[in-house]
């Protein structure tokens, strides 16, 4: 099984979805990790934004990226540009490295539901093209 890592800023809102999506397309065909630079805490409106499209991140934990650095990645996707910028170290020198800035909601003040949605539907079509192009599936 491949191994596909999601990093971001704080692992509470885009790489959480982003997450969910993964693993919801590639069971049994990979193993999903998420991580930030830092660790925010899960952030309950991207929960209420996969729940609105029938996908259930509410177990997912914070992680920060020190945990992963013993696991060998076969893909490392960056999903906002401060943790493509700034990360320390990406594990896995032979890993194939993918950015992909994601508007971010959660820097919204008075953010809505549909700030979330947006974000969030723009991450599922990401998912979607790469799954079909490294995994021949959706």
């Amino acid at each position: 099984m491949k191994n596909i890592l999601i990093l971001c800023t704080g692992n509470s809102c885009r790489s959480q979805i982003a997450d969910g999506y993964f693993s919801k397309l590639l069971k049994n065909k990979a193993n999903v990790y998420s991580a930030g630079i830092e660790t925010h805490g899960l952030n309950r409106n991207a929960v209420e934004t996969m729940s609105r499209d029938s996908v259930d991140i509410s177990k997912n934990t914070s992680n920060n990226i020190k945990e992963y650095f013993d696991i060998n990645f076969d893909f490392i996707i960056t999903v906002c540009n401060h943790a493509n910028e700034n990360c320390p170290f990406f594990p896995s020198k032979n890993a194939i490295k993918i950015h992909q800035n994601f508007f971010d909601p959660s820097i919204i003040i008075n953010s809505s539901d549909d700030d979330y949605d947006k974000c969030r539907n723009e991450i599922k079509k990401f998912t979607i093209d790469f799954c079909q192009e490294y995994f021949l599936t959706t």
